[in-house]
């Protein structure tokens, strides 16, 4: 039986200042295959997008809830992909 605690961050929780910081620091701190989940009072479709650039390939994101009031998420850690020499990304 698996009793580890799956990381929740409740975001209008935490200071503006602290929200991405700490979900970022939750995310590098996942083992692959891993998740956290989310929890908003409006679309987090930003911070989608900068788990995009950020950790292209590295990453699923499973909406739970979404809206009006409240967006939940889920997202999941996955290996980093290979690329052929890294100077590129490709």
């Amino acid at each position: 039986m698996n009793t580890t605690a799956v990381p929740h961050i409740h975001v209008p929780s935490l200071p503006p200042q602290e929200r991405h910081p700490a979900i970022f620091g939750a995310f590098e701190a996942l083992p692959v295959g891993g998740w956290l989940e989310l929890s908003n009072d409006h679309n987090p479709e930003p911070l989608h997008r900068q788990f995009q650039v950020m950790w292209p390939g590295q990453f699923e994101w499973e909406a739970l809830e979404s809206g009006p009031e409240q967006w939940r998420v889920r997202i999941s850690r996955k290996p980093a992909g290979k690329s052929c020499c890294g100077c590129c990304g490709g």
